[in-house]
């Protein structure tokens, strides 16, 4: 256990108890050495199915149409080199950021480094104890920031969990020096209202804005009260990440009422989550635009300053979207594919019964210039294999694979796997290949798959919530030339211009 100095007080206080007690991380390193991750932060328990759809997917692995539980399955032009299981780190496995030749791995109880200098066999660098679900993990230079959103007695990592009605409980944004990746350092912490569900990276030479996405507020909360209908805008020196401070909390819905002026859900718009902040933001600085999925709406924002995000449009889909999850823009900055998370991860949404729209991408493409562009419509894109109805599977993490000409992404779909597929012509999107597991159980409903799946430099790497690290190899003729393509760094939402046609 690491006991470090205390950062200089914030905009946003620090927690109270660790203002008494300075912030603490575990560096772990083959043991977990005497530290225990949080309980309160473990996934949902299992739910149990019908008998009548445990009986379908027994049949459905006897018949060969789904695998077999723990079974890998994937199309001839992917191979599966290497995967690294679970260690110190217990918890749901859940974002990746790359920098170089190592892999940065959130983990609801932390996060854990990984040298993937040799894909075929990547080799544990660190795990570091920190609980605070999801722990979405991000990099740039010697910083890795590290998302809370669950309430937490204070911002140390060894805290615990406490009701968000509490005003003492905290939850934000914690910073990491990451100068030496075996021996990551606790240095500072922001808290942010209604926490940290994601966040985004603005990178600049001397500081580092970071878009914090969060959502949820409750008028028993203290520190996340309607409406909240905006983003908080952190700004941390690179030099003196210890001086991190909230600049701002741009609205980007604004409207009379508690609420805000987003979508307002149900019931008015029966099935689709209510608007009270965002998920997940995607920025492309290379055009000053930005891409915000946010539970009820699709926006694209300009960014030209940083500090004040402005709106250019807006969009809904109250027929077949029910939370959009996440965004990313194609290579030519001419689309964006949204995600919708039908079920909040946690359901099986990728059978007959849901159909092919509904928990599905939607793609989207970019018109007019300016500050008139507008988001229109073109068509939805679902893996094209039923999963059981034992298997959470939606749309969730994805990246571009980087083709001159084509737009390729690979996606994560929980325990629908990872798949790589087209769309360059935006209304006819195809699949072009695929990797997965059987269920992790054919009796009941468990949490589990893959929750992002990343191209970057050669490999495809994803963190399977359950099962861990996985490295796979494309071997296709169309995403051949990627493999030229190489990044120092990559944070997918911090979308790179991977060709120069964006200066």
């Amino acid at each position: 256990m690491t006991l470090l100095n205390e950062p200089r007080t914030r905009r946003r206080r620090l927690g109270v108890a660790a203002a008494a007690a300075g912030l603490l991380a575990a560096l772990l390193t083959a043991a977990p050495a005497g530290a225990t991750p949080d309980p309160g932060d473990t996934p949902k328990a299992p739910k149990k199915v019908s008998k009548s759809d445990a009986e379908d997917t027994r049949k459905a692995i006897s018949d060969g149409k789904i695998p077999a539980p723990d079974e890998i399955v994937h199309s001839d032009n992917i191979e599966h080199l290497a995967n690294i299981p679970k260690d110190a780190l217990p918890g749901t496995n859940s974002d990746l950021a790359f920098q170089g030749k190592y892999a940065f791995a959130g983990n609801y109880d932390g996060f854990r480094v990984f040298d993937i200098s040799n894909p075929k066999k990547p080799k544990t660098v660190a795990q570091v104890l920190c609980p605070g679900s999801q722990n979405d993990v991000s990099v740039s230079g010697d910083l890795l920031f590290l998302s809370t959103d669950s309430s937490r007695s204070d911002s140390s990592c060894s805290s615990t969990t406490q009701p968000a009605t509490e005003k003492s409980s905290w939850e934000g944004m914690k910073v990491f020096d990451i100068s030496d990746k075996r021996n990551p350092r606790y240095v500072a912490a922001v808290e942010t209202a209604c926490g940290s569900h994601t966040h985004t990276l603005v990178p600049e030479r001397r500081n580092v804005y970071v878009y914090v996405s969060s959502y949820a507020p409750s008028a028993s909360f203290p520190d996340c009260q309607p409406p909240h209908d905006g983003i908080s805008v952190i700004k941390v020196p690179r030099k003196a990440p210890h001086k991190a401070e909230v600049v701002g909390f741009p609205v980007l819905f604004p409207g009379e009422g508690p609420d805000g002026g987003g979508n307002p859900g149900g019931p008015t718009n029966p099935g689709v989550s209510k608007t009270t902040g965002c998920h997940d933001i995607t920025v492309l600085p290379s055009k000053d635009l930005a891409a915000g999925a946010c539970m009820g709406d699709g926006i694209l924002f300009s960014i030209k300053d940083p500090e004040r995000p402005k709106v250019i449009d807006r969009v809904q889909d109250n027929v077949n979207f029910a939370f959009w999850h996440s965004a990313s823009f194609n290579q030519r900055a001419d689309k964006v594919v949204f995600t919708d998370e039908l079920g909040g991860g946690g359901g099986a949404t990728c059978n007959a019964e849901t159909g092919p729209n509904r928990g599905a991408d939607g793609i989207y493409e970019i018109k007019g210039r300016g500050d008139k562009r507008e988001l229109a419509f073109k068509s939805y894109f679902k893996i094209p294999r039923h999963q059981a109805d034992t298997e959470n599977c939606v749309a969730h993490n994805a990246s571009l694979i980087p083709v001159k000409g084509k737009d390729l992404m690979v996606q994560a779909w929980y325990q629908g796997g990872i798949s790589v597929w087209d769309f360059t012509r935006s209304t006819k999107p195809k699949e072009i290949a695929y990797f997965e597991r059987g269920p992790l159980s054919a009796d009941q409903l468990v949490g589990g798959g893959s929750w992002s799946a990343y191209y970057y430099n050669g490999h495809i790497y994803s963190n399977d919530m359950v099962k861990g690290f996985d490295v796979l190899k494309l071997n296709d003729k169309r995403t051949k030339p990627a493999e030229r393509v190489r990044l120092h760094e990559l944070n997918v939402q911090t979308q790179p211009d991977y060709f120069g046609w964006n200066d």
